[in-house]
């Protein structure tokens, strides 16, 4: 696996092996990492914010980075700011598993999750309905029931935010092998910022709080789109995470 280019390769071996797979089965485990195939499509499941969450494949994998959109979202709920329960919404939530790490440790939240690609919302219901959370099927805000409008505390996002042509020089793991709808953002990687920013609006409590996983060199952009349309804005970066989030409170009674 070492040769074949896998950075952690050894850790990746022990956790095979930890399977209890027979040898034909490890065999074809080890043959498929070598090809590319997502370490956590071939066990099924994926280290996320101190839980586990199912993976299927064709479903984009959370990376670790993710982690700091989850802790910022917790910080936001134990301020004491929003109405009793909060609402929360993990909007392109691919497996859900932002939702499923804030339900682990917040679970009196009312939990809602929503994306557009099928293998996502079927995997998200296998991790939220345990919990108690609500998935949802379709485009951003069109997925989610009318009765959230002017009802969520806090919106956590991490929609696409690779530009178009940048997708071509990703591993092989996610170019290849997660859809590409999960990975493109547009030519400059913030079309989904653009759209949340303005929908997000009508979907939040006064002073509700979007949350917005981004790049270090696209903190800045997505930051002036989400002031552009009404947000206060602060950014926060986590070197240990390689994470970088934008949190913008909406100051205006909503529409």
């Amino acid at each position: 696996m070492r040769a074949a280019g896998c950075v952690f390769a050894e850790d990746e071996a022990r956790l095979l092996l930890a399977e209890g797979a027979g040898p034909e089965e490890l065999s074809r485990s080890v043959q498929r990492r070598m090809e590319g195939v997502p370490l956590e499509h071939i066990l099924g499941w994926a280290e996320f914010a101190g839980g586990r969450v199912v993976v299927e494949p064709g479903v984009f994998v959370p990376r670790r980075r993710t982690e700091l959109l989850v802790n910022e979202a917790l910080v936001l709920l134990t301020d004491g700011a929003l109405p009793a329960p909060p609402v929360v919404v993990d909007l392109c939530c691919g497996s859900g598993a932002v939702g499923a790490a804030i339900l682990r440790r917040a679970p009196q939240v009312e939990l809602h999750a929503a994306d557009i690609e099928p293998a996502a919302v079927r995997c998200a219901r296998r991790n939220l309905d345990p919990l108690g959370g609500h998935v949802h099927a379709g485009d951003l805000f069109a997925a989610l029931p009318p009765a959230l409008h002017g009802r969520v505390g806090v919106l956590a996002v991490n929609a696409p935010y690779v530009p178009t042509e940048a997708i071509r020089t990703m591993p092989p793991e996610a170019r290849l092998y997660e859809p590409v709808a999960s990975l493109d953002g547009g030519p400059d990687g913030l079309d989904f910022h653009r759209r949340v920013a303005a929908g997000a609006v009508h979907w939040l409590v006064p002073h509700g709080r979007l949350l917005i996983e981004t790049s270090d060199r696209q903190s800045v952009s997505t930051s002036k789109i989400l002031a552009a349309a009404g947000f206060t804005v602060r950014t926060v970066r986590s070197e240990e995470l390689d994470g970088t989030v934008v949190v913008g409170q909406y100051e205006s009674q909503n529409p």
